[in-house]
């Protein structure tokens, strides 16, 4: 592959709802730019996006996957994207290498909620976009449906640049609005030129007038020729347009069909004339000198000194790890030497590839703004800079989405926890939303993720990726037990099996500590060497092992303050472990007698949703025990609902919530405070617990 300027490049995401048919889009502009020979199909499994066995089996796009087009004198960089939310992670790492964004509608199924979040994270992102409305081929087809959809939820910025042309219901073309051309599609990726139907004239004229009101709004010289009556030349009009598709003020729409292979050579010509270079016109990308904490515009030059930013990771267990980069400036080469100062290394660069879905290309250099790999960086993570160590550099790091749904897991085979333990690492380098966390207090290791999807995702890829398995279980909620009232308890362990004997006596008073942050408080007030002081540490160490484990349903204790008052002890049998065992004993005794409660986890929930669906999320909220606080605007149309809920009532949340609102409802929550369960509750939990003890 050529290596090309950065003015000559187009780092282009493609977005939107999952099965809209992105990465059959991203196969057509394949096949159109002459990459490949024939177009592979999703069904089939042959796709170059979709090349991992997972995504093959699923038919679905699981990770981000880059493919590079040379079209004309351009390079187009295609990040194909996940469309299913469980894999947003995907998606933010995408948007931090890419300059625009292409976001994909099937002219069948219309607006949906994953248009609407790729719509909302360009927005986030500043990301320049066009639309194409796909599956036009379709006899369900509604390009006017969605064009209208568009323009009321997103006003005067949508800007159709195409209007179909169909044949006795047959999609056969299109209108160049723009430049008032009819074109008829021949044969995949071809078309030639034909008359505008005469029944489309009134169509087509509104939508070039809506169009030059835009371009006069661009600039004051424009918009007194516009109101002067003169007509604007080609060139004023796409340069106007490219101005404004580039500020966002302007979403220029388009139809097609990915599987015909309609329209995609106009969607390439748009994505080179239209979108922007890493270059683009008003914004900066600014880095840190981390030794002074000077700020720098690096804006994608080559002329200065060399920074590269790494948006993703891939770690595979056959051919190892590749960092992609994105080149923000100077040049990258290979057989050069990076400094990471996050980790304070340097790491020798012997090969430089582009990577076109699984296959790997050798290039010999980077220019600014150009996407690519190096392979086997040993001390670099996904979001690490890489500089030069002469001129040091840091970049701010992306901020990914907070995994909040997650499943106990637990090794089908006993003896492979630790090859688990592994392959887990592996997966989390690649997939940062993807969390496994040892929760000891309640003797369970936890894996977290986006949705219940993601989870069983990893599971299948542990498999046949790593040749482990795995059982995704309900989690134990994280519970704790104390006592609410005082009880006084003597407690002797004694024991005679000839020889030295165990003999320990210990009087104890248990209470509530009022300190819920900490399992225990020990005190002694022992008088007249009852109990003589050597043996209070072993009396401590009996609370202590038993506050691990409490005596009602097995979970960890808090708020008990045991004190010390009387025992007794023996010259010769008595030792550290009997009274350890007297103290042990005394606990439990005490513990069930003096009122034993639960104490359940409850979580500060933030719920953002569209307006019309918050009467449904706080009605089941209120099911699940929750106490909704209140609600605020947060932008027009959305609201968020606040509320505290038990930890154990958002188990499954995540699927709840998007059944409920159609996959437009977010969550996030953080531990609050502990309160006591209600007694039903209680009881439900400690008959678990016996069942799971009888059936050990």
């Amino acid at each position: 592959m050529n290596v090309y300027k950065t003015q000559d490049i187009r780092n282009i995401a493609v977005l939107g709802h999952g099965g809209a048919g992105k990465t059959t889009l991203v196969e057509a502009m394949a096949f159109v730019a002459g990459i490949t020979t024939r177009m592979g199909k999703v069904a089939d499994g042959n796709t170059i996006s979709d090349y991992d066995k997972e995504e093959i089996k699923r038919q679905f796009s699981i990770s981000t996957t880059v493919v590079p087009l040379e079209w004309d004198y351009w390079k187009i960089n295609l990040l194909d994207t996940p469309g299913y939310m469980d894999f947003c992670g995907e998606i933010v790492e995408a948007l931090a290498a890419a300059d625009a964004a292409i976001i994909v509608v099937s002219a069948k199924s219309g607006i949906e909620s994953g248009t609407l979040r790729a719509w909302d994270y360009c927005e986030q992102y500043n990301i320049p976009r066009t639309i194409f409305v796909t599956n036009m081929e379709d006899e369900h087809a509604d390009y006017d449906g969605v064009v209208a959809k568009l323009e009321e939820l997103y006003g005067k910025r949508i800007a159709p640049f195409h209007y179909p042309i169909k044949d006795g219901g047959k999609f056969v073309g299109a209108v160049n609005v723009v430049k008032q051309e009819g074109r008829k599609f021949t044969d995949k990726g071809k078309w030639e030129a034909c008359d505008i139907p005469g029944d489309l004239a009134d169509s087509v004229s509104g939508m070039r007038d809506a169009l030059l009101e835009s371009v006069a709004e661009s600039s004051e010289e424009l918009m007194e020729k516009y109101f002067g009556g003169e007509e604007f030349t080609e060139d004023e009009i796409i340069d106007a347009l490219r101005k404004s598709i580039n500020d966002g003020s302007v979403v220029p729409v388009q139809c097609g069909s990915g599987d015909l292979a309609y329209g995609i050579a106009n969607l390439l010509t748009t994505c080179v004339e239209f979108m922007p270079s890493p270059m683009r016109d008003n914004v900066t990308f600014v880095g840190k000198d981390p030794k002074t904490g000077e700020e720098h515009n690096v804006d994608y030059d080559s002329r200065r000194p060399f920074s590269a930013y790494v948006w993703k990771t891939l770690v595979d267990p056959f051919i190892g790890k590749y960092s992609l980069v994105k080149v923000c400036s100077g040049e990258l080469k290979s057989n050069s030497t990076v400094f990471n100062y996050e980790t304070n290394t340097e790491e020798k660069i012997t090969k430089l590839y582009v990577m076109r879905g699984k296959d790997v290309i050798e290039v010999p250099e980077l220019k600014a703004g150009d996407i690519g790999a190096i392979g086997k960086l040993t001390n670099t993570r996904t979001f690490d800079t890489l500089s030069l160590k002469s001129d040091p550099i840091v970049f701010p790091v992306t901020e990914m989405p907070v995994p909040y749904n997650y499943k106990r897991y637990a090794a089908v085979t006993k003896g492979e926890e630790d090859k688990i333990s592994q392959a887990l690492a592996k997966i989390m380098e690649e997939d940062l939303t993807v969390k496994a966390v040892n929760d000891a207090a309640n003797r369970q290791t936890l894996l977290y993720g986006i949705g219940d999807m993601h989870l069983e995702v990893v599971k299948s890829m542990l498999e046949a990726k790593y040749k482990v398995k795995i059982d995704l279980l309900e989690p134990r909620i994280a519970f704790k037990e104390t006592i609410r009232k005082k009880v006084d308890v003597r407690e002797k362990y004694k024991k005679q099996s000839g020889g030295h004997g165990q003999y320990g006596d210990v009087a104890m008073t248990f209470e509530p500590s009022g300190d819920l942050e900490n399992p225990y408080v020990f005190e002694e007030c022992v008088v007249g060497g009852a109990v003589p002081k050597n043996y209070f540490p072993a009396v401590e160490k009996g609370i202590i092992d038993s506050v691990g484990s409490g005596p009602l349903a097995g979970y960890p204790v808090v708020g008990v303050k045991a004190t010390l008052t009387d025992g007794s002890y023996h010259p010769v049998d008595s030792s550290e472990m009997a009274f350890k065992t007297a103290s042990r004993q005394a606990f439990k005794k005490a513990f069930l007698e003096a009122s034993p409660v639960l104490l359940e986890p409850i979580a500060s929930l933030r719920v953002v949703v569209p307006e019309d669906f918050t009467g449904d999320v706080m009605g089941d909220l209120n099911k699940r025990r929750g106490r909704v606080l209140g609600t605020n605007p947060v932008k027009k149309g959305v609201s968020e609902v606040l509320a505290d809920i038990p930890v154990a009532e958002l188990y499954g949340y995540s699927t709840i919530l998007r059944s409920m609102t159609g996959g437009r409802g977010d969550y996030s929550y953080e531990f609050a405070r502990y309160e006591q369960a209600p007694q039903d509750v209680q009881e439900k939990v400690v008959a678990a617990a016996e069942r799971d003890e009888d059936e050990e």
